[in-house]
């Protein structure tokens, strides 16, 4: 059987590679992500005051650290059993709303783009940023460059700093808003408003007026028929910060609808040997390997399926073009892969109506921004939605206050059995007969590509020991000694 090898994957956060397998025909037998770092982000937590935790768990990632600031916040608020002012919730979603727009204009612009726009089978070497520059115009890619550092000066403003925030403690926020920092989000909010809709505009034009991209999109080789999961508010609109977690079957019915603090009756995890990432799935379908359908535990999450799960959008604009999106792809759900990017620019169409609304706020300047804990922290589970889809966090403490145990689940991790599946499928379409060249392998890559995976968020271990093998070379790259540990659970 012959192997191909893809090493490293290209434009991702984090380290993989992908491994493909061929028959004797020369088609494609199986195919796997592979994911070879191991951070540990839960030990590292294990005897820290729990209140550190939101300051220690944003250095996951530098892409999404608002994300797992915003989720330990959440996650220690519910240990101490305190509930921050109203307030307070509303400058968290205000930092919120802007960090979902900056990563997600990193990716659509920086990581997405460049295979629609240059082509899917392009030259590599015109294929990336610079590519795109000749073609859309360095006046776009400064547009893009201007509301990114937009959304960063937002979060700068209320979290301390753009990256790795600190502003959200046990009970609300660290520091109030005043009226000029006010004025400038709110400016800023309605540049990146406009921007939102420029690049839905570039959307339909570059990608959806191709019909090669539509076809692409609704080709049978970048679909799975997944359960959907994703966090909405009462009206069972898509929410980002605060919300039940919603899931629904692969024919759009609503499967589960739980409180996040629930989630271990809901999901399950496993690990394969192969891979340090571990394979979340729905307990109440049961695992039942690498397929897709009703009688499969594996579900999705990310923008297509908070927009599955959402039975609308909670502004005016972003509403109209969900409505748009279904109609054209032919209704809910969408299994499409590579639609996750039109849902991608959907939500940041959104956040930027949010972020209007929210600095125009009056409660947003109020300086009634925490309630401090007085009773003893037990446990507690955070919850929101990363940009990359559902994020958990779960610490226990002892009696001080110390954590004795943490369980992170991150949106590439939920995703992690479905990015393995949708890989193997592009990789059947795009092999046959053995033709393998660099443009069909990129076409394998934008599977994974189109969940935006967060591979340094993802790799965590269960309890035990994970295996571990260290080769020593020399000087001349000759192998010297391999040291393997297994597996110990």
């Amino acid at each position: 059987m012959k192997r191909v090898t893809i090493d490293p994957i290209t434009r991702l956060e984090g380290h993989g590679k992908i491994e493909i397998f061929l028959d004797e025909t020369g088609n494609v037998a199986n195919a796997y992500l592979q994911v070879p770092e191991l951070r540990g982000f839960e030990r590292f937590c294990m005897g820290r005051p729990a209140e550190e935790l939101p300051r220690i768990v944003p250095r996951i990632c530098g892409v999404c650290p608002g994300a797992h600031h915003m989720a330990s916040a959440k996650c220690v608020d519910d240990l101490y059993h305190v509930e921050p002012p109203v307030s307070a919730r509303k400058l968290r979603e205000l930092f919120y709303c802007a960090h979902i727009m900056h990563s997600h204009i990193a990716h659509f612009y920086l990581l997405a783009a460049p295979d629609f726009v240059m082509g899917p089978t392009a030259d590599p070497a015109e294929r990336n940023v610079l590519g795109m520059i000749g073609k859309v115009g360095l006046d776009v890619v400064k547009d893009v460059m201007k509301h990114r550092g937009f959304a960063q000066d937002i979060q700068a403003m209320i979290g301390g700093k753009a990256t790795h925030p600190v502003c959200a403690l046990p009970g609300g926020m660290s520091k109030a808003l005043n009226e000029d920092e006010r004025r400038d989000i709110e400016q800023k909010a309605v540049s990146c408003l406009e921007f939102a809709q420029f690049s839905l505009k570039l959307f339909h034009d570059v990608v959806l007026g191709e019909k090669q991209y539509v076809d692409l999109i609704r080709s049978n080789s970048y679909s799975l028929k997944t359960y959907y999961m994703g966090m909405v508010d009462e009206n069972n609109g898509l929410a980002f910060y605060d919300g039940d977690v919603r899931v629904i079957r692969p024919d759009g019915e609503e499967f589960l609808k739980f409180d996040g603090r629930d989630y271990l009756e809901h999901i399950e995890e496993r690990t394969e040997p192969w891979t340090y990432l571990k394979f979340p799935y729905l307990k109440a379908v049961g695992w039942n390997g690498f397929v897709d359908g009703p009688d499969s535990g594996v579900y999705r999450v990310a923008p297509l399926a908070r927009l599955n799960v959402a039975d609308g959008m909670a502004t005016p604009l972003a509403q109209q073009e969900y409505e748009r999106l279904f109609d054209t792809l032919g209704g809910k759900p969408v299994h499409a892969t590579l639609a996750n990017h039109w849902a991608r620019l959907v939500e940041v169409l959104h956040v930027s109506e949010r972020l209007v609304e929210l600095s125009r706020d009056p409660q947003i300047t109020s300086d009634d921004i925490r309630t401090i804990p007085t009773e003893t922290p037990t446990v507690g589970v955070g919850v929101v939605e990363a940009p990359r889809g559902t994020l958990f966090h779960h610490y226990e403490t002892d009696e001080e206050g110390f954590v004795t145990d943490v369980n992170l689940i991150v949106a590439t991790g939920n995703n992690h059995a479905a990015i393995c599946m949708s890989v193997r499928d592009a990789a059947r379409g795009a092999i046959t007969h053995g033709n393998v060249s660099e443009g069909l392998l990129n076409m394998v890559e934008m599977a994974f590509r189109a969940y935006d995976p967060c591979i340094a968020c993802a790799t965590h271990s269960l309890p035990g020991r994970m295996p571990l093998t260290a080769t020593v070379y020399d000087w001349r790259g000759n192998l010297l000694r391999e040291i393997t540990r297994e597996r110990q659970n």
